[in-house]
């Protein structure tokens, strides 16, 4: 019986992937477990499964004392030296003690204990094989559909590919192989949950990986990824090496690599542009097909913004269809970005110099503002009483040689300047005089009854 024993471990370990080790220690639990349940066995008392002869040792644990008060927790020091001659008083001395038998119960619980203990070692190993393959590609074979997200058997485990993570349109059954990219891996309490998407930017980077050789080996790099899954994405690549032009790899002759991915990603348009450590350049290149004019960067940070000026002909093909070219660009810069035609930069100018010229007039008439101070002020952008106005106190104060008193006295000038010159505001049209000889309309009844 117990070569059959260790037989019947070393083959649970092979099928079910778990370590023999794990599985002699679930083993030992369970036999404890049931020893408790039938004989009572004390918490000083373990289980040992040899590991060469599949024997089953019985061993407690008992305290040296001058004198037993508890037998199954305690042992006089004669007996405790019986077993080891070096035994000393209030020492832990470990004894065998006779092998007992199991009856039906006992079998049963060892059983229900041993099947409970190979599931969480096995969900254990299935959680940790697949937490370490988080951000790659998996494959799998469609196992069912439940509520439209798409259940997917990956062998050891199923994977649930929830409907928002599902390129729009797509349409799959059981029976179908799909390619997904695992997200992330959780703990639930029926095991592993593995969550698979395939609008994932993580999910067109890592296809670029399997199908392009040139990636796979390093020589092109993937430093960035956008998408708008099903209609359109934008991919920035860079080599390693000069003699090889990053797009032209990824493209393939007459496109033949760049289709495989188009293909699996359905019709997907992908606009591929070579990265560039100067921000302006890569941002111009991002909104790729349109022609850029100029780039102007502002800000730091996660504030950073970007002006793009595109020729007037090109603004509708810069943002795009429903803004869709200057959403991508913007997801792949990481930068807010603001796209004027040339026309539109030229006509804000002009109405930014207008007032200006206005607004410094007015500046001079001011109570407390002479040229200088509102040199100063324009100087800070302030270059008009409305500016001013929408400032406030704590910006007027930071312009030097401006206090808090000086500042209040400013902002109530250009307020009063503001009321002044303020055009009114149009009266509501008054209601048409009704015809001679026509009685006006009578006065509309309110409700009630």
């Amino acid at each position: 019986m117990n070569r059959e024993l260790l037989y019947v471990i070393e083959q649970i370990g092979r099928e079910k992937g778990i370590d023999k080790e794990v599985l002699f220690e679930v083993l030992e639990s369970a036999l404890l477990s049931a020893s408790k349940r039938t004989m009572g066995t004390a918490d000083n008392v373990r289980m040992h499964l040899d590991r060469g002869t599949g024997a089953i040792r019985v061993l407690c644990q008992k305290k040296v004392v001058k004198r037993v008060t508890d037998p199954q927790l305690e042992m006089s020091l004669d007996e405790a030296r019986r077993v080891n001659p070096a035994a000393q008083l209030e020492e832990l001395v470990e004894v065998e003690l006779p092998p007992q038998e199991f009856g039906r119960i006992a079998a049963q619980t060892a059983k229900q204990v041993i099947l409970q203990r190979v599931r969480e070692a096995e969900r254990e190993g299935i959680f940790a094989e697949f937490k370490g393959r988080e951000g790659t590609l998996l494959r799998g074979v469609v196992h069912r559909l439940e509520k439209r997200n798409i259940i997917v058997d990956m062998g050891k485990t199923e994977a649930v590919l929830p409907e928002r993570e599902q390129i729009p349109g797509e349409r799959v059954g059981p029976g179908d192989r799909v390619r997904a990219y695992l997200v992330e891996v959780k703990r639930t309490p029926k095991g592993p949950l593995l969550a698979l998407s395939r609008t994932h930017p993580g999910f067109l980077i890592r296809l670029f990986e399997t199908e392009i050789p040139e990636i796979a080996e390093g020589i092109v790099q993937v430093k960035g990824a956008a998408r708008e899954p099903g209609e359109r994405a934008k991919l920035a690549v860079a080599s390693t090496k000069r003699d090889v032009d990053p797009i032209g790899a990824c493209v393939g002759l007459r496109g033949t690599r760049i289709q495989v991915i188009v293909r699996e990603l359905r019709g997907e348009k992908i606009d591929i542009i070579e990265w560039s450590d100067d921000l302006p350049t890569l941002v111009a290149r991002a909104l790729s097909p349109a022609k850029v004019a100029s780039v102007t960067i502002a800000g730091e940070g996660e504030e950073r913004s970007a002006l793009i000026v595109v020729p007037d002909n090109q603004l509708s093909l810069a943002i795009g269809k429903k803004g869709q070219n200057a959403r991508l660009a913007a997801k792949l810069t990481g930068l807010r970005i603001d796209i004027k035609s040339e026309t539109e930069l030229e006509a804000e100018r002009r109405r930014l110099e207008e007032e200006r010229t206005q607004g410094m007039a007015a500046l001079v008439e001011l109570a407390g503002v002479g040229p200088q101070l509102a040199q100063n002020l324009a100087e800070h952008g302030l270059f008009s009483p409305a500016r001013i106005i929408r400032a406030g106190l704590e910006k007027l104060m930071e312009v030097p040689g401006i206090g808090e008193k000086k500042a209040e006295k400013i902002l109530a000038a250009a307020e009063a300047w503001v009321a002044e010159h303020q055009p009114p505001a149009p009266e509501p049209p008054a209601e048409p005089a009704a015809p001679p000889g026509e009685p006006p309309a009578p006065p509309e009844a309110s409700g009630g009854s």
